[in-house]
C-alpha cells in the first residue's frame, strides 16, 4: 500500500501505478476564487453593462412562458371587470330611475303647491273684493250621491260658522253651510236639487230664482216670462233677497234661453261661475244674516221644499 498521491511500482511489471485519487486545490481556495470571480463580474456588469445582452436574450426566451402563464389571470380580470361594470351600470340605472321617479313626484307636488298658491291668491283677492270679513276653509270630503250635492269643509262652530253662511270660491257662489259640527261643516252646493238662490240679471236688474238641477254644470232660472229681457251670456248675481247672501256675488252665466209659445215662462239654463268640481279651498263670508229676511216670493216660487239662500 502506498500513500495517496505517491506513485507505486507494480511488482509484476515494474511499471509505475497511477494513484486512484488526485489531490487538487483545497475547498477554501476554490471558494475564494469563486468570490473574486463573482465580484469581478458584478463590477464589470455594473459599469460596462456586460450582462444586458444575456438578460435580454433570456427575457425574450422566457416571455412566451410568462405570457402563457398569465393568460388565465388576464382572462379572469377581464371577465371580472366586464361583469362588475355591467352590475355597476345596472345598479346605477336603477338608482337613476328611482331618482327620476322621486324628482317627478316632487315636481308634481310642486305643481300642486303652485296651483294651490294661485287658488289662495285668487281667494284672497276675492276676499278683498267682497269687502266683508271672510274665512278660508279647505275641502275635506265630497258626497258621491248624484242627487245630493254636499261637501265637507274643515271649519265648524268653533270657528264661528253658522247655518246658512255663504260659501264662495275665487269665481263665484259655491253654496251655503247646511250642517255644523265642532270642527267641520257640510256645505250644500247651489246645484243641489233642493237649493234655490234669489238672483238678478246684472245687465238689467231683472230678478228671478236659480234652482239646482242636480248637475254641477247647470242651473235653471225659473219664473221669468217669455217676454223677459234675457240673453245668452248674461251674468246672474245674488240679489240680496232671502236674507243670507249679500247682493252682487256672481252666481252663473246664461247659456240657453228656450222660449216655448205654449208655456208662460221661458226655460233658461245657466252655468255656475264657481268651479264646483275643482275647488279645494273655499271662502266663508262672515257676518250673520237675518233669517227673518227670507223673500216670500222666492220661497213661494220654490214650493217651500227647497233651501232658499
Amino acid at each position: 500500500m502506498t500513500r495517496l498521491g505517491v506513485r507505486a511500482l507494480d511488482i509484476s511489471t515494474g511499471s509505475a501505478i497511477k494513484p486512484l485519487f488526485l489531490q487538487g486545490p483545497s475547498i477554501t481556495t476554490r471558494m475564494v476564487l469563486c468570490l473574486l470571480l463573482g465580484t469581478l463580474l458584478m463590477v464589470l456588469d455594473h459599469r460596462q453593462q456586460l450582462g444586458d445582452p444575456v438578460r435580454q436574450t433570456i427575457a425574450g426566451l422566457v416571455y412566451p412562458i410568462h405570457a402563457a402563464v398569465d393568460i388565465p389571470f388576464r382572462a379572469g380580470n377581464f371577465l371580472s371587470d366586464q361583469f362588475g361594470s355591467r352590475r355597476q351600470l345596472i345598479e346605477e340605472n336603477a338608482r337613476l330611475r328611482a331618482q327620476q321617479l322621486l324628482n317627478e313626484t316632487r315636481l308634481q307636488r310642486l305643481d300642486s303647491l303652485e296651483r294651490e298658491n294661485i287658488n289662495l291668491r285668487a281667494l284672497l283677492q276675492s276676499s278683498y273684493e267682497v269687502g266683508e270679513p271672510t274665512l278660508i276653509a279647505e275641502l275635506m270630503r265630497v258626497d258621491l250621491d248624484p242627487n245630493i250635492h254636499l261637501i265637507q269643509i274643515n271649519r265648524g262652530s268653533r270657528d264661528g260658522l253658522f247655518v246658512g253662511q255663504p260659501v264662495l270660491d275665487a269665481n263665484g257662489v259655491v253654496g251655503q253651510v247646511d250642517r255644523l259640527g265642532p270642527v267641520s261643516a257640510m256645505v250644500r252646493l247651489i246645484t243641489d236639487p233642493s237649493h234655490a238662490l234669489p238672483v238678478q240679471i246684472n245687465r238689467n236688474g231683472l230678478r228671478s230664482v236659480a234652482m239646482g238641477s242636480g248637475d254641477l254644470r247647470r242651473l235653471e232660472v225659473v219664473n221669468l216670462p217669455t217676454t223677459a229681457d234675457v240673453e245668452v251670456g248674461d251674468l246672474l248675481v245674488t240679489s240680496g233677497l232671502g236674507g243670507r247672501f249679500p247682493p252682487g256675488y256672481p252666481v252663473a252665466r246664461v247659456t240657453d234661453v228656450i222660449i216655448d209659445p205654449g208655456l208662460p215662462f221661458a226655460r233658461i239654463v245657466a252655468k255656475p261661475t264657481a268651479a264646483l268640481d275643482r275647488s279645494r279651498q273655499v271662502l266663508l263670508v262672515e257676518g250673520q244674516m237675518d233669517p227673518a229676511l227670507l223673500a216670500p216670493d222666492a220661497e213661494n216660487s220654490s214650493g217651500g221644499n227647497v233651501n232658499v239662500g
